[in-house]
């Protein structure tokens, strides 16, 4: 078969994303974090925007000339009169509505001004944290201060960095000791050295030897302890109580008060180490009624306020003797800065227009709280205020709002449905999770609820549900299964 190379042309569409519309888009799918930090560089890259200082002068004056006011996200000031009639001479300045940007429409109409000293219910976090030192600091400075060797404190230090978040150790003495080319002997001294260091029962190397660490500790009181920890774990772990009673010739009541004194052991040395870092959600939306109406507050708190620098814009306005390619950079710096001011508020309108949309199909929950969520779909909202999916998609990612029930990802109250019997509404999975959440948390400890009594207690309440989609919905809350859940006295 000859091989030929030909030449044809194809006619098709498709959708290109213009650069202004592609800056107006990612505003949208920013977390408040990530806004401050994208106008943080847009301020750095581009001239002409400056941030609006709280209690300065409202504009920066040119050099030599008296200072113009400015106010809002966007300059309040009229432009040039030659600026609006000249098209040929402003070029790409002329493709933005000046009027708007400079007048009443720069300002959202879901702006709503805040007195930052009004005592307004909002809650108040604290941001002045100590950090805690981590496990490995802790067990660092245990090791310099009682080890003189210094080549146990060698080994000790390798040892700190292969221990896991629970405070096991991942490593065999046999992996150390070929690692640091050290006598087997000696590493075993280090770990045993690790061992008796705080917390106690770190550096052990599964479940038993943690628990035996700790047993030993605590001396005569944990006798028997000890002795089932080291000849029958196999039936401590399964809670035979019964076998162990019988292997041991002891009463059952000296068995349970030695498993009571077992289990109030840890078994994660590590765990006062974990979770150090303290992260605080800032909502982007509040919520609050007032006067039996709920009101949406965007909050702004912390948002830099825009606006476009008076000394460049006098300069492209009077600069006749100004270079051509200065000008036109100029021009382009300006009208970038209008875009980007422009994205930053449509972003906060549309967020509020898709909170408003979800309150308003959601209002069941913000009367009466997480139960009574219905289910919803992004394409519901997007029908409701006239947008795309994708838009309700972007502008719910990431995106927290303050309720009187909580703070919630906007995400939370997109769920799917199950049927109810006896014509009623579909109910949202949220909200059979709550009450499978509520169901458990009634129960008796002597008898725990299975997954196929909750189906049958949710059926009972006319919500159609399987018994496989209980145990997921029982496992997405971190509960565990009947068995685990019983308590044993």
């Amino acid at each position: 078969m000859a091989l030929e190379l030909r030449q044809s042309l194809k006619l098709s569409q498709q959708l290109v994303m213009t650069p202004q519309l592609q800056q107006a888009i990612k505003p949208l799918q920013l977390s408040r974090l990530e806004l401050q930090q994208a106008v943080r560089e847009e301020l750095e890259k581009n001239p002409i925007l400056e941030e609006e200082q709280e209690g300065g002068p409202e504009e920066e004056a040119s050099p030599g000339q008296e200072a113009k006011g400015g106010e809002g996200p966007a300059v309040q000031e009229k432009p040039a009169p030659e600026e609006s009639r000249s098209k040929e001479e402003n070029g790409l300045i002329d493709r933005v509505d000046w009027d708007y940007y400079f007048g009443d429409g720069a300002r959202s109409e879901n702006h709503v001004e805040r007195d930052p000293e009004e005592e307004d219910g909002r809650p108040y976090y604290e941001n002045l944290l100590t950090r805690k030192p981590t496990l490995s600091e802790h067990l660092q400075t245990q090791i310099n201060l009682y080890e003189t060797d210094g080549e146990i404190r060698e080994i000790a230090a390798y040892l700190v960095g292969n221990l896991d978040d629970n405070g096991y150790l991942r490593t065999t003495a046999a992996e150390a000791a070929e690692a640091l080319s050290k006598p087997a002997d000696t590493v075993e001294r280090a770990i045993a050295k690790l061992q008796s260091l705080d917390p106690s029962g770190v550096g052990a190397r599964d479940l038993r030897e943690c628990l035996l660490i700790q047993a030993r500790e605590k001396g005569d009181d944990f006798v028997l302890p000890l002795k089932i920890l080291t000849d029958h774990f196999d039936l401590f772990s399964r809670g035979d109580l019964p076998g162990i009673s019988r292997r041991l010739k002891v009463s059952r009541e000296a068995v349970k008060e030695a498993y009571q004194k077992i289990i109030s052991l840890s078994p994660k040395p590590a765990r006062g180490f974990s979770g150090d870092a303290v992260n605080y959600i800032t909502p982007d939306v509040y919520i609050f009624k007032v006067d039996d109406k709920w009101v949406i507050t965007l909050n702004e708190d912390g948002q830099p306020r825009l606006r476009l620098s008076a000394y460049y814009r006098r300069l492209l306005s009077e600069g006749e003797s100004l270079p051509k390619e200065d000008k036109e950079f100029l021009k382009q710096k300006v009208n970038a800065a209008l875009w980007f001011i422009k994205s930053i508020q449509q972003r906060q309108r549309t967020i509020y227009k898709v909170v408003e949309s979800i309150m308003k199909l959601q209002r069941d929950f913000l009367e009466r709280g997480p139960e009574y969520l219905k289910p919803l779909t992004l394409r519901g909202v997007a029908e409701d205020i006239e947008m795309h999916e994708s838009t309700v998609s972007r502008v719910t990612s990431g995106k927290y709002v303050y309720t009187p029930h909580g703070i919630f990802e906007l995400k939370y109250f997109f769920n799917s449905g199950l049927n109810c019997d006896g014509g009623k509404e579909d109910i949202a999975s949220e909200s059979v999770k709550e009450k499978i959440r509520e169901i458990i948390a009634s129960e008796g400890a002597d008898k725990p609820l299975s997954d196929q009594d909750l189906m049958r207690l949710l059926r009972n309440q006319g919500i159609r549900i399987a018994r496989r989609t209980v145990t997921k919905y029982r496992a997405k809350l971190g509960m565990l299964p009947s068995s685990r859940r019983k308590k044993l006295f």
